[in-house]
C-alpha cells in the first residue's frame, strides 16, 4: 500500500476523531444530575436511577468502542507512514486516544461495578465484530526501542555466561562452509544407507531361518501364494478406499470452509512474507527520513540563533519594558512580573502583527494545557486508585473529568491549521517540509531567548521595586524549597556511589532480575465474548483487553501513563494452568520490560536480615525506576498474608509482609512500574492486607467450550504441523473442566519426536490424549465456587453486592407501593 493510501486513511481518521471528540466534549459538560432529576419528576426515583445509569453506560460504552476502532486505525497509519512530521502528529493523537480509551474503561468499571463491561445493543448498532472491538497493542512500543532491548538482552546474556548458568557457545554463530556442509551430508547419508542395509540383512536372515525350519510341499506353496495374493489385494483395496474417503472428507471440509485449501495456504504464506519484506523496507525508510529530519532541525535551529538571536532579545526586552512603563503610568505602581511556572512574559501578552503570532499562541495554549494536566493529574489518579477501597456505600456513577480530551482537541486543531488543506499533489518525496521546520524552530528559539530575557527583566523590576521601597515576595520559592527537602527526606539513596550497570548485574546475579520467555499477548488463546457475560466469567479476549488497558499501554508509553488513572498493582487469580504466568510474560514482552521476581521461594537466603531486606527493597525500587518500564512480580501472592504457614514451608513467606505496602507506595505517579501478583488460592490470605497491596483483582476462569475448541485446534496444528485430523469438537467436550495449561502439557507429553514422525502412518487418536489427560486434575466446581466467593469479597465485589442489594430493596418498595395503590383503586371501584 502506498503512502497516499495511508494519507487518506489519516485524513478520514482525523475527521472522525474531530466529530467524536466534539460529541464527547459536549457530553462531558452535560449535567447528569439534572437529567436524573428530570426523570425523577416524571417516573419516580427508582426507575430514573436505573434508566439514567443504563443510558450513561450505553453512551460511555459507545464512545469506548469508537475510540478503540479509531486508535487501531491510527496505530496502523503511524506504523506505515514515512513522513516524519506527519508521524509526530499521528503519534500524539494516537497516545491521546489510547489514554481516552483507558479513562472510559475506568468510568465503565465505576458504573458497572465489574472489571468487564458488555452492551450487546451498542455493538449491534455500531455493527462491530468482536475482533474489531479488540484493542491492539501499538507496535512502536518495541520497534522504537529495538536497540535498547537488544543491548539489554546482550548484557544479561553476558552476565549469565560469566556466572556459568549458560553455555558460551550459545552466543557464537558458527558459519559452515560449503565443503563442511557436503561432508556432513555425506556422513549422514552413509549412516542412513548403513542402517537401511542392516535392516535388509536382518530381514533376509529371518527369512532364511524360516525356510530352513519349514518343509513345504508344492501344494502348500501354491496355497500360500494364493493366500498372500489375497492378503495383498485386501490391504491394497483397504488402502485405496481409505485414501479416497480421506480425499472426499478433505474436499467436503474445504467446500464448507472448515479447512483452507492447500493453494490458499501457500498463497497466504507468500503474501505474509511479501508484506513482512515490504514493512521492513518501510521501517528502514522511516529511520532514514527521521535521521534527516533531526539533522535538518539542528542545522535550522543554529541558523536562527545566529541570524535572529540578537534582534529577538532586543524586541522581547523592549516589549516588556514598554509594558512595565505602561502599567506604571496607569496605576502608579510597578507590576509583579509572572514567575516561570506561570509562563513568564507569555502570560502577559503575545506579539501581535507577526507571522508567528498564531504558532506562539498555540504553543502557549498547549503549554498551559500541559500545566493544567499536571495539576489535575494527581487528584484524578488518587481518586481512581480508591475505586476498590472502602466505597461499598457509594453507588454513584458520575464519570471523572477527562485529561486526554483537551490533548485530542489540541492535536485536531493543529491538524486543521497545518495539514487539512495542504496541497500535496505531485509530492512524492516523504522528506520533511522546510517551512514547517523553520516555523517550529523559530518558536523554540524565541521561547528559549524569552526565558533568558525574563530572568533579566525580573532582576530589573526587583531593583526598581527596591528603589521605590516595595517589599519583594519570596514565599513561593520557600514553599518549593521545602517541598524538595521533604522529597529528599523520603527518598534516601543507600547506594549513591554505584552505577546502574553494577546494580543491574548484582540483581541478575542474585536471581532477582530474571530472563523471561518471549510470549505475545495474542498467544493467550481465545476470542472476545460474542454476547454479554457475567463479570466473574470473562472470555480470554476480554482478559487480554483489560491487561492491555491496565498494564501494557501505561507501561509502553510515557505520554499515555502521564494522562491516565494510576494503577500501581494488580493481582491475577485463577486455577493452576489458567495462564497467569503466561500473561505476566506477555505483559513484559509487549513493552520490553525488566522483570523483578520477589516470589518468596526466589528470595530465600538472599539479602538476609532486616538490613538486607531494606537493601533489597531499595535496589528493586531504584533499579526499576532507572530501567523503566519495569514489572515487579510475586508468585503465590497469598502466602505473605496467610494466617497460618505450614510447618514444612521453609521459604519464610511472611518476610515481605510489612514491606509490600511500602513498596507499592514508593511507586511514584511518574514511574512506569507495576506490581503484578499471581495466586491459585487467594482466599487463604488475610483479605484486608491483600487489598491494601493490590489495586485491581482479575479473576481468570477455566475456559469455556469455544475457547477450549480453539485451543485444541491451534495447539494440535502447532504440534503436528497440520497433519492431524483429530476431532477437536469432541476433545473440547471431553476436556471440559480442564485448563488450557493442562491441554498444552498433555500434548507435550504425547507428541514426542518419535510420535510426530509416525503421524503420517499412524494418525493421532482421541484415546492417546484422553489417557494422558485423565492423569491430571480438572478444575472442580468447589474450586470455582471458592473463587467466585473470594471475588465477591474484594472491594469492587462488595460495592457491586451492595448496589444489587439496594436495587432489590428499591424494587420491593416500588412493588409494595404499586400493590397498595392497586388495592386503593379497587376499593374506590367497589364504593
Amino acid at each position: 500500500m502506498s503512502s497516499t493510501y495511508f494519507n487518506e486513511i489519516w485524513h478520514q481518521s482525523q475527521h472522525e476523531c474531530e466529530l467524536l471528540s466534539t460529541i464527547d466534549y459536549e457530553r462531558q459538560h452535560q449535567d447528569v444530575e439534572t437529567t436524573v432529576a428530570t426523570m425523577n419528576a416524571a417516573v419516580g426515583s427508582v426507575a430514573a436511577d436505573a434508566d439514567a445509569k443504563a443510558l450513561l453506560q450505553s453512551s460511555l460504552y459507545e464512545f469506548y468502542l469508537r475510540y478503540i476502532c479509531l486508535s487501531n486505525r491510527l496505530e496502523d497509519v503511524y506504523d506505515n507512514m514515512i513522513q516524519p512530521q506527519k508521524r509526530q502528529l499521528v503519534r500524539k493523537l494516537l497516545d491521546a486516544c489510547l489514554g481516552r480509551v483507558i479513562e472510559l474503561k475506568h468510568d465503565l468499571v465505576n458504573i458497572d461495578l465489574m472489571e468487564f463491561s458488555y452492551n450487546d445493543a451498542v455493538i449491534e448498532r455500531l455493527r462491530l465484530t468482536p475482533m474489531e472491538s479488540e484493542l491492539r497493542v501499538p507496535r512502536y512500543f518495541l520497534r522504537e526501542r529495538q536497540q535498547e532491548l537488544e543491548f539489554r538482552k546482550r548484557t544479561m546474556q553476558e552476565i549469565l555466561v560469566k556466572l556459568g548458568w549458560l553455555e558460551e557457545h550459545e552466543l557464537e554463530e558458527t558459519v559452515t562452509t560449503e565443503i563442511e556442509a557436503i561432508r556432513m551430508l555425506q556422513m549422514h547419508e552413509r549412516a542412513r544407507q548403513g542402517r537401511l542395509r542392516a535392516h535388509f540383512m536382518k530381514e533376509i536372515r529371518i527369512l532364511k531361518e524360516k525356510g530352513k525350519s519349514e518343509e513345504r510341499t508344492e501344494k502348500e506353496r501354491s496355497d500360500s501364494g494364493l493366500l498372500a495374493a489375497m492378503k495383498i489385494q485386501k490391504m491394497w483395496r483397504g488402502h485405496t478406499a481409505r485414501r479416497i474417503t480421506r480425499r472426499r472428507k478433505m474436499e467436503e471440509m474445504i467446500l464448507i470452509g472448515m479447512l483452507p485449501p492447500p493453494a490458499a495456504v501457500l498463497k497466504e504464506r507468500a503474501e505474509k512474507l511479501d508484506k513482512l519484506q515490504h514493512n521492513d523496507k518501510r521501517y528502514e525508510a522511516q529511520v532514514v527520513y527521521a535521521e534527516q529530519f533531526e539533522t535538518r532541525q539542528r542545522v535550522v535551529q543554529e541558523e536562527i540563533r545566529q541570524k535572529h538571536g540578537a534582534s529577538m532579545k532586543e524586541d522581547i526586552a523592549d516589549e516588556i519594558r514598554a509594558w512595565v512603563k505602561d502599567c506604571y503610568e496607569k496605576t502608579g505602581k510597578l507590576p509583579d512580573f509572572p514567575t516561570e511556572d506561570q509562563g513568564g512574559s507569555l502570560h502577559i501578552f503575545s506579539r501581535p502583527g507577526t507571522e508567528s503570532e498564531h504558532s506562539r499562541s498555540s504553543a502557549r495554549s498547549s503549554k498551559e494545557s500541559r500545566k493544567t494536566k499536571d495539576k489535575s493529574k494527581s487528584p484524578a489518579r488518587s481518586g481512581d486508585l480508591n475505586v476498590n477501597e472502602n466505597q461499598e456505600d457509594d453507588v454513584s456513577f458520575q464519570p471523572a473529568p477527562s485529561i486526554c480530551l483537551p490533548d485530542i482537541r489540541t492535536e485536531i486543531d493543529l491538524f486543521n491549521d497545518t495539514w487539512r488543506d495542504k496541497d500535496e499533489t505531485g509530492v512524492l518525496s516523504q522528506a520533511a517540509y522546510e517551512d514547517m521546520i523553520y516555523s517550529d524552530k523559530y518558536q523554540e528559539v524565541e521561547l528559549e531567548f524569552r526565558r533568558a530575557v525574563d530572568d533579566v527583566m525580573r532582576q530589573e523590576i526587583e531593583l526598581l521595586q527596591t528603589a521605590v521601597g516595595k517589599k519583594i515576595k519570596k514565599s513561593s520559592k520557600k514553599t518549593r524549597r521545602s517541598g524538595k527537602k521533604n522529597k529528599k527526606k523520603k527518598e534516601k539513596d543507600l547506594t549513591p556511589d554505584r552505577t546502574t550497570e553494577s546494580l543491574y548485574e548484582e540483581l541478575v546475579t542474585n536471581g532477582i532480575i530474571r530472563k523471561y520467555p518471549e510470549l505475545k499477548l495474542k498467544q493467550f488463546l481465545g476470542d472476545k465474548a460474542l454476547t454479554a457475560r457475567n463479570g466473574t466469567n470473562p472470555s480470554p479476549g476480554d482478559i487480554r483487553q483489560i491487561l492491555t488497558e491496565y498494564c501494557i499501554l501505561p507501561l509502553g508509553s510515557e505520554a499515555i501513563h502521564n494522562c491516565t488513572p494510576l494503577i500501581r498493582s494488580i493481582l491475577l487469580a485463577g486455577p493452576r494452568g489458567s495462564g497467569k504466568k503466561a500473561l505476566l510474560h506477555a505483559i513484559c514482552t509487549e513493552v520490553g520490560a525488566v522483570l523483578f521476581d520477589l516470589t518468596p521461594a526466589n528470595i530465600v537466603g538472599k539479602y538476609p536480615g532486616k538490613s538486607g531486606l531494606i537493601m533489597l527493597i531499595h535496589l528493586v525500587v531504584k533499579v526499576s525506576r532507572l530501567l523503566q518500564p519495569a514489572v515487579i512480580y510475586m508468585g503465590d501472592a497469598e502466602r505473605p498474608f496467610m494466617k497460618k504457614i505450614p510447618k514444612t514451608d521453609r521459604t519464610d513467606p511472611k518476610r515481605l509482609k510489612k514491606d509490600l505496602p511500602k513498596l507499592i507506595k514508593n511507586i511514584a505517579p511518574e514511574d512506569r512500574v507495576i506490581f503484578v501478583g499471581t495466586s491459585n488460592l487467594p482466599w487463604e490470605a488475610d483479605q484486608k492486607m491483600l487489598q491494601s497491596v493490590y489495586n485491581r483483582f482479575i479473576y481468570i476462569p477455566r475456559p469455556d467450550y469455544g475457547a477450549m475448541s480453539h485451543a485444541w485446534k491451534t495447539l494440535l496444528h502447532e504440534y503436528s504441523g497440520g497433519v492431524s485430523n483429530l476431532d477437536t469438537s469432541a476433545m473440547a467436550k471431553i476436556s471440559d473442566g480442564y485448563t488450557i495449561g493442562a491441554i498444552d502439557a498433555c500434548l507435550k507429553e504425547v507428541m514426542t519426536c518419535k510420535r510426530k514422525l509416525q503421524l503420517r502412518t499412524q494418525p493421532l487418536t482421541n484415546a492417546e490424549l484422553i489417557n494422558v489427560l485423565c492423569t491430571r486434575d480438572p478444575v472442580y466446581r468447589e474450586e470455582e465456587e471458592a473463587f467466585e466467593s473470594w471475588w465477591s469479597k474484594t472491594p469492587l465485589g462488595r460495592r457491586r453486592q451492595r448496589f444489587l442489594e439496594l436495587e432489590e430493596e428499591r424494587l420491593i418498595e416500588e412493588q409494595a407501593q404499586a400493590a397498595k395503590q392497586g388495592n386503593g383503586n379497587k376499593k374506590k371501584g367497589l364504593n
